[in-house]
């Protein structure tokens, strides 16, 4: 490797909007994280929703009153 091209290498601090926290290595000092894996659903096998901005809302509203096997194609 080159010297003096490469970015450093430090100990940085995870932390997700969960809470959670753990050290690992990167280019960055801080990372902050919106889902980790002790929060997403798939881990968990918890439904959760992440709502940013009323996307949930605007989702359901423009499909979540569909009843049945309506389909649109």
């Amino acid at each position: 490797m080159k010297k003096g091209i490469h970015p450093e290498y430090v100990e940085a601090i995870v932390t997700c909007a969960c809470g959670e926290t753990w050290r690992t290595r990167s280019t960055k000092r801080e990372i902050h994280l919106e889902v980790c894996s002790a929060c997403h659903p798939f881990f968990t096998g918890k439904q959760k929703y992440v709502d940013t901005a009323g996307r949930v809302e605007r989702f359901q509203k423009k499909y979540g009153s569909r009843q049945g096997g309506e389909s649109k194609g």
